[in-house]
């Protein structure tokens, strides 16, 4: 962990700010790699990653750009780019053209893709119901998603651009 130096009383905030800031960091990694471990069992069964799975789930209710998937992931463009390539070479989704924008072609799920989003939905709702077993029940859920867009929130407004 970074530590400042505390030789008054602001430095002792800041360095607790500083320890609050690194665990909050090191806890939401942590969680990270917990949800992907579990999202990639949830969507194995449908033969997707859980990172393939996030990609068409995205656009399964309605076509979107490539753009405005990694927008809503909070990821690079470049890494949906892949992904989607990916995708659409599995027949699990396709381009189409943007009336909106010439250039920025709309990532749509296909027959098979949706197929695979339903296959996913058994384990996806099992894996809610235990882990709302987990933390107390719905409501909790909620107050921790709540917390985590609130985190996510203020980190945008420090930094509005996903890391490149």
């Amino acid at each position: 962990m970074v530590r400042v130096a505390t030789s008054g009383g602001e430095a002792r905030g800041a360095t607790s700010a500083v320890d609050a800031l690194s665990r909050s960091a090191l806890a939401v990694l942590h969680l990270n790699g917990r949800f992907m471990a579990l999202l990639n069992d949830v969507a194995q069964p449908s033969g997707l990653s859980a990172a393939q799975w996030q990609v068409l789930d995205a656009v399964g209710t309605a076509p979107q750009s490539v753009s405005g998937v990694a927008r809503l992931l909070g990821t690079t463009r470049q890494s949906v780019q892949r992904l989607a390539d990916l995708l659409v070479a599995r027949g699990l989704a396709v381009y189409r053209d943007n009336p909106a924008h010439r250039r920025a072609r709309l990532l749509a799920a296909t027959e098979p893709g949706e197929a695979a989003l339903r296959a996913v939905g058994p384990g996806h709702a099992e894996l809610a119901r235990q882990l709302c077993g987990e933390l107390g029940g719905e409501d909790e859920l909620h107050r921790t998603t709540e917390a985590l867009r609130e985190l996510s929130r203020a980190l945008c407004t420090i930094a509005p651009h996903p890391p490149s």
